[in-house]
């Protein structure tokens, strides 16, 4: 296989080609005339041809020098192109984030996280692929984002996972639920109930499946939806239940809209993270965007479920 051409031997040949002299070619490249000229013969010898003709004090291209030059004008102004690009990455602000999220994450957390990293880096280009831990995972592990924030994954010795926040999943029922309005959550009525859930797919569906199979329970029909605005809709008018974490439903549960309950005595807590390729040295906005979600997500520790749903007074312990 043949080996790729020195650049240093091709841009020898382009300045000698231009300027028609050995003088004036060596001058320019800050070399020697015998340096110029031991490097045109050891690129002759590279190619298996002639290149260049001396007529006199002149240089003349033979016809393979005039197809090299032809090419090797193209070669060094790409490798220039390369050289200008890397330059600017090296450059404040310039870079790209690549980031996977699911569409809670994409929701709820990255708009604020994100409008204070363009303040930063108002020059960094960001390219955000939706997808629950699943999804996002398979595109940590093919290279095509650098960063997802997933739910922390199982067994994945490969990434590494910068924790973020906890929360604790509730039941969310609508103002005029009967649980709503008792303030509490009859147990033998559990099983009964129609429910909302978040994609059955999902960590989350998977993780609430679990638990109440561990509580002898089977949930009843479930609908199932990839939007945490729809669920919500859905429960407000009395279409079902919904098994969420209660910072999802800040607003509804302030004016409330919602009402948020205790799944019973056991807490089912999901923990968020960042994941990245263990041993992968983070870039300057990356780290930037890992502590911007760090700030952020401090104030979600207050929505971590227990102190939420007993903070308010119409809310009791399940029984």
């Amino acid at each position: 296989m043949s080996l790729p051409l020195d650049s240093r031997q091709l841009r020898a040949f382009n300045t000698l080609a231009r300027t028609g002299s050995f003088t004036m070619a060596a001058k320019e490249l800050f070399l020697s005339q015998s340096a110029v000229s031991h490097s045109m013969k050891a690129l002759e010898e590279e190619v298996g041809c002639r290149l260049l003709d001396r007529v006199g004090k002149k240089v003349l291209l033979t016809q393979a020098g005039e197809t090299l030059l032809h090419h090797s004008e193209k070669i060094l102004q790409e490798m220039d192109v390369a050289r200008s690009a890397l330059e600017q990455l090296g450059k404040w602000g310039r870079g790209r984030l690549r980031i996977g999220a699911s569409t809670t994450a994409c929701q709820y957390i990255l708009p604020p996280v994100l409008r204070e990293f363009k303040e930063e880096y108002p020059h960094s280009l960001i390219s955000i692929e939706p997808g629950d831990t699943e999804e996002a995972l398979d595109l940590l592990r093919s290279n095509r984002i650098d960063l997802a924030i997933t739910l922390e994954p199982n067994n994945e010795d490969q990434l590494e996972f910068h924790s973020l926040f906890s929360d604790e999943l509730a039941f969310l029922v609508g103002a005029g639920h009967q649980w709503a309005l008792s303030g509490q959550v009859i147990r033998p009525e559990i099983p009964k109930q129609n429910y909302v859930l978040y994609n059955k797919g999902s960590y989350t569906f998977r993780a609430i499946e679990t638990y109440f199979r561990e509580e002898k329970m089977v949930l009843n029909t479930v609908i199932d939806l990839g939007s945490m605005d729809a669920i919500k809709e859905l429960v407000k008018l009395g279409l079902g239940v919904s098994i969420i974490a209660p910072w999802i439903a800040a607003r509804e549960l302030e004016n409330k809209s919602l009402v948020a309950l205790p799944l019973g005595k056991r807490k089912l807590k999901r923990h968020w993270g960042i994941a990245h390729w263990r041993g992968r040295r983070l870039s300057l906005p990356e780290e930037t965007f890992v502590t911007l979600c760090k700030k952020l997500c401090a104030k979600l520790d207050q929505w971590g479920g227990g102190e939420v749903i007993g903070n308010q007074s119409e809310v009791s312990s399940a029984r």
